[in-house]
């Protein structure tokens, strides 16, 4: 049988030994006994709402494990009140990953294994076991049990019950979103893998909760499913690829007078470990009186040479010096007048192990093959977020491998493209669905909002209804505003992105009411269910960071829209852009008055609705409010405090002195106003007010303030 390159790395890692024409030849005798599927769970004892991580062995190897058709896999739990719920299993490569000298180093940490995990969600006695099924072939494990003891953990996101336009914990409590986005993470990056980490220590710690994060960056960044070669970068795309002599259908690399130099540069740096020997091999072929000479780094290799016409394998071996840390660029050159070829390029070391060059691989498809690394690292971004209270609205799939195919719903490319779609949620599920810190899969970002992807929503939407037993919010974005996309029912959250631009000249001057429009267009598409601002920010009439955003340092849009978009009747708060500026400017305190003045809201109550009857004795100034029952959440904005006047024009915004806000008249009694600063948090004033006995209702004094201020008001407490 005929094995892709991809599934040739894995099965080989695993201890399967591949020779000639990619023939299967021997299985290892260090394999496990196959007919015997055993299932290991890592405690007896967990919590509720804490993931357990169990160890499948004697799994049927396969040529691909990513593709359940080829051997699904699942972990079948039994709950205490008798339940059977059913999870997928996913393969995984650990990592070793380390800072050194400023940089993420990884290094493969054993062989490639079977895994699954699982979050109970009931106090009480388990059991589970692994069974794998192949068309009529079904095996089944031995059971392994466990025991979950009563936590005071919420548990997942969900739609709430009570009142479906906001989000709730699987407890009931009220989840409200407060958060920004930290979309594209990579070792080349502004965040790094390391950086992601003290980011999210950074919003947990001053009170935010929520990130929308990017897995589908292609090579410039974290992305679980595409692309991700040794031999050139999406941006660029010209790798040194010509026809296989042998197998036309399948390129290698091809060194002749149009390109004599070749050169393999992962877009994740290799890591080496000092001391360690490593074998680099591959195949060669050349023409009569041709060679390839090779450089790794400073080192020089003997020339590559093959009989003429012929594939000849090569091996090298050297070990890693004492400083030897990343392997570098690897150079083939070619000499002599005729042609050479290259293929099968492998790092491993000298003693066995993992494949540490699998970006070579030249004919893997970028649909449907998970980059080990990039999935390790969305492991630990993910254990981050759990450790600092922060939840993950997951931008999982890849939009550029997807889009050309969703032209036509009746077409075989759409089919296909929901089939790869569905294995790659399946593995999300797998691998990162058991932690209650992933609040949504979001498919992709911005995808075109013309082509018909009502048929591609439906069908995800009910197989992750088959597949993911938590039940995590489904969710989408387009590059327009998409009214279709915000009602249909098997997406749990409307959303749109918006962006100040000159071209937007109206709107530039007044980021409040750019919000307030926003989210008044969200919840006339969607009026009963989440709706959240995905991308909010400024930027130049090319969507770029404008200049003076990084020159002129202050965050007076970030924090206006915070408040403007908790205030507007939205399910969280708008997910500003542009996060290294963010970061360098220091936005984390903006995040804690906020979600303290909200800490109180009954979101889930039925009971939250817009005040829309509130007037301010300055006609100017804008008032936005949310009331439950007899309690209301007030913030008063000066446009004087936007962005472009504050930062832009320089000028900060005047002092206002006894402005008065007029709330309709409410039921006899005392009230108590608790008036606070919003940029610190800072009580500014509180007291006790009578309702007066006039008919215009109650009238609340505002303390001095610039730019802002926000009220809290209730019954006055006896």
């Amino acid at each position: 049988m005929s094995i892709p390159f991809h599934a040739w790395v894995w099965l080989t890692a695993v201890g399967w030994v591949v020779s000639g024409r990619s023939g299967v030849t021997s299985a290892a005798t260090s394999e496990p006994d196959e007919s015997s599927l055993r299932l290991h769970v890592a405690s007896g004892q967990a919590v509720c709402f804490d993931t357990l991580e169990f160890r499948i062995i004697g799994v049927p190897a396969s040529e691909d494990p990513f593709d359940p058709a080829q051997g699904a896999l699942d972990l079948v739990v039994t709950e205490p009140s008798g339940n059977l719920v059913r999870v997928p299993a996913f393969f995984k490569q650990d990592y070793e990953h380390r800072l050194i000298r400023g940089r993420d180093w990884y290094h493969p940490a054993g062989d490639p294994a079977w895994r699954a995990r699982f979050t109970p969600r009931a106090t009480g006695p388990y059991s589970a076991v692994a069974v794998w099924q192949q068309a009529d072939e079904r095996r089944v494990s031995s059971a392994a049990t466990f025991e979950a003891l009563p936590s005071t953990r919420r548990g997942f996101i969900r739609v709430s019950r009570t009142d479906p336009r906001f989000l709730e914990f699987s407890t009931g409590e009220p989840f409200f979103p407060v958060g920004q986005n930290l979309a594209f993470i990579g070792e080349g990056q502004y965040v790094t893998p390391t950086k992601a980490e003290q980011i999210l220590g950074k919003l947990g710690a001053h009170g935010a909760n929520y990130v929308r994060l990017w897995t589908g960056c292609e090579d410039w960044a974290l992305a679980v499913e595409a692309r991700k070669s040794a031999w050139g970068r999406s941006w660029d795309w010209k790798p040194p690829f010509g026809p296989n002599p042998d197998e036309p259908g399948h390129p290698c690399v091809m060194l002749d007078t149009q390109r004599s130099m070749a050169e393999a540069n992962p877009s994740h740096p290799v890591g080496l470990k000092p001391g360690t020997r490593y074998v680099l091999s591959g195949k060669v072929r050349a023409d009569l009186d041709t060679s390839v000479s090779m450089t790794l780094g400073r080192r020089a290799i003997p020339p590559l040479t093959a009989a003429a016409g012929e594939w000849t394998d090569w091996r090298f071996e050297f070990q890693a010096g004492e400083n030897d840390f990343w392997l570098g660029t690897l150079r083939f050159q070619r000499e002599g007048a005729g042609r050479a070829w290259l293929n099968a390029l492998s790092l491993r070391a000298s003693d066995g192990g993992p494949e540490l060059l699998w970006e070579a691989a030249i004919n893997r498809p970028a649909r449907g093959f998970y980059n080990p690394l990039d999935c390790f690292q969305l492991d630990e971004v993910v254990r981050a977020a759990e450790a600092n209270g922060v939840y993950l609205q997951v931008c999982l799939l890849t939009r550029d491998l997807y889009m050309s195919a969703l032209k036509d719903p009746a077409s075989d490319a759409y089919a296909q493209a929901i089939a790869d779609a569905k294995k790659t949620l399946r593995y999300a599920v797998a691998r990162w669905g058991a932690s209650t810190h992933v609040a949504g899969w979001e498919y992709w970002n911005e995808m075109d909002p013309s082509l018909p992807a009502e048929r591609f929503y439906t069908e995800l939407g009910a197989y992750l209804e088959q597949i993911d037993p938590w039940r995590h919010l489904r969710q989408t974005s387009t590059w327009g505003p998409a009214a279709d996309d915000c009602r249909h029912p098997a997406l749990d959250v409307a959303d749109t992105h918006f962006y100040l631009r000159h071209t937007d000249a109206s709107r530039l001057t007044n980021e409040v009411e750019a919000v307030r429009d926003r989210a008044a267009w969200l919840r006339a598409q969607a009026p009963a269910k989440p709706a959240l601002l995905g991308e909010f920010g400024l930027a130049d009439d090319r969507w770029r960071l404008r200049p003076e955003m990084t020159r002129r340092p202050g965050l007076a849009d970030v924090h206006n829209a915070l408040w403007a978009s908790a205030l507007s009747g939205l399910s969280g708060t708008a997910l500003s852009w542009w996060w290294e500026r963010l970061d360098a400017q220091d936005v984390y305190p903006l995040y804690r008055p906020l979600s303290r003045f909200l800490e109180d809201v009954p979101w889930t109550s039925g009971k939250v609705s817009r005040m829309v009857s509130v007037t301010a004795s300055d006609p100017d100034l804008t008032v936005l409010g949310l009331q439950a029952g007899t309690d209301a959440w007030l913030w008063l904005f000066d446009p004087a405090g936007s962005w472009e006047n504050q930062v832009l024009k320089g000028n900060p915004p005047p002092l206002r002195e006894q402005v008065r806000l007029t709330l309709p008249t409410r039921r006899g009694g005392v009230w108590q106003p608790d008036w606070i600063e919003p940029g610190s948090g800072k009580s500014l004033a509180s007291g006790r007010l009578p309702v007066p006995a006039e008919p215009t209702g109650l009238v609340l004094v505002a303390p001095p303030f610039r730019g802002d201020v926000a009220c809290r008001l209730r019954p006055a407490r006896d």
